[in-house]
């Protein structure tokens, strides 16, 4: 019998200054306009884009995701302009094991503003009282402390420092680890697990 994966559908999810829909292609040049920024791409595993097309490939690849129900991403739109200012969503998915990676880039205007702890936390919830999924991992190169702010201030626990764990823009990088368990989840928001 065939199991529907829990990624088949990635509801909207809604906070108080954001909305995360499904990505489309509609969204290329919002997403073109702060992925092509330098200091954006600077902590995240992707190059900053070069031109609309880079940005249009990366959209063609999450809608195939999409459609296979794999561990994907949402889009971030800005609820006061409605514009796309970033992503957040899933970067692997064990099932055996009931765990998973969430990962995020914003647009530098937005930064400093709380969106991504916003769109952090509505993501934890999702995940944990929608999907049931018990461990949440997130990590930022260590010289992105303001990553790790968010993850903190999101209930995450920092596990450690994982030394050259990605090579990434031409050099390896260390890692911090960060973890929550969707007991701790539930009871931080006052419910049961």
């Amino acid at each position: 019998m065939f199991e529907a994966s829990p990624f088949d559908t990635m509801p909207e999810l809604e906070t108080e200054s954001l909305l995360l829909r499904r990505m489309e292609m509609r969204d290329a040049q919002d997403m073109y306009e702060y992925s092509r920024d330098p200091l954006v791409a600077k902590h995240v595993l992707w190059d900053a884009h070069t031109s609309v097309s880079d940005t249009k490939s990366y959209l063609r690849y999450m809608l195939r995701k999409y459609r296979a129900g794999e561990p994907s991403s949402w889009c971030i739109v800005e609820k006061s302009t409605g514009k796309v200012v970033g992503t957040i969503g899933y970067m692997w998915y064990q099932k055996d094991n009931s765990a998973c990676e969430v990962g995020y880039s914003l647009a530098r205007r937005c930064w400093n503003r709380g969106y991504m702890t916003q769109a952090l936390n509505a993501v934890l919830d999702y995940t944990f009282r929608e999907l049931g999924i018990n461990r949440v991992e997130a990590q930022h190169e260590t010289d992105n402390g303001a990553s790790g702010a968010v993850m903190r201030k999101c209930g995450m626990t920092k596990e450690g420092t994982l030394r050259s764990r990605l090579y990434n823009k031409g050099r390896y990088v260390d890692v911090d680890l960060y973890s929550i368990l969707r007991k701790e989840y539930m009871s931080r928001i006052g419910r049961k697990a």
